[in-house]
């Protein structure tokens, strides 16, 4: 399990965050901190993969948290969450080494997409030893698929709907068809095509076909997981 804190200094909002990380398979919460001194404190006793971190804290800004860990040797990994827009912030926390920045406000989808391209990359990391081009081309390329936040979404499609169709792909135990993604998201099953067909180009979902006995071919999709 990748253990994660949460730092935001909305309590309301770190609550939710945290909910929203405990809903991902693979990751849970380590703990919350509303300020950036309660969460050096809390990373100086325990360890944590990753940090969610806010930049508007009431002590000091994320960035400049995010300095102070490196200074004393804390190489925990950071996914900054904030409603700072401004490049010079965005450009401050790549030069930091965060290795990702979702802006505020942002749906469960948006953040589900920044955490399971952190877990990609961390798959990617096992093993250690020497990396060839392809090796070192799926480090850096890892954490690119997790783009795909609610405003890149078509016009005519929501977040809250493609959220839903990945829930029933995620949870399903094989390959379904349209009809059957339609019927477990109450959808209609043009609807629910139309989603397939855009989780499918986004690269998060594989579809195949299978011949029945009329020897017409039906479509089959089916999660990928990373």
């Amino acid at each position: 399990m990748i253990g994660v804190l949460v730092v935001d200094d909305d309590v309301r909002v770190a609550r939710v965050n945290a909910a929203y990380v405990e809903r991902i398979p693979g990751f849970r919460v380590a703990g919350q901190a509303h300020g950036a001194a309660d969460a050096f404190a809390f990373l100086q006793h325990t360890e944590v993969d990753l940090v969610l971190l806010d930049h508007y804290l009431p002590d000091e800004t994320g960035l400049a948290l995010v300095r102070r860990l490196r200074q004393q040797g804390h190489h925990t990994d950071v996914i900054m969450v904030t409603a700072a827009r401004d490049v010079a912030t965005v450009q401050a926390a790549m030069r930091h080494g965060a290795l990702q920045y979702l802006v505020k406000p942002f749906t469960f989808a948006g953040l589900r997409a920044k955490l399971e391209g952190y877990a990609a990359l961390r798959r990617t990391l096992d093993g250690g030893g020497e990396a060839g081009q392809d090796r070192v081309d799926r480090i850096f390329g890892a954490l690119g698929g997790a783009t795909a936040g609610p405003a890149e979404l078509p016009k005519g499609h929501t977040a809250q709907t493609a959220d839903r169709v990945r829930e029933v792909l995620r949870g399903a135990e094989g390959p379904l068809s349209a009809q059957q993604v339609a019927e477990r998201c109450r959808l209609s099953r043009q609807t629910a095509q139309r989603y397939l067909k855009l989780l499918e180009r986004t690269g998060r979902v594989r579809l195949s076909l299978r011949y029945g006995e009329t020897g017409r071919p039906e479509h089959r999709y089916v999660w990928q997981t990373r």
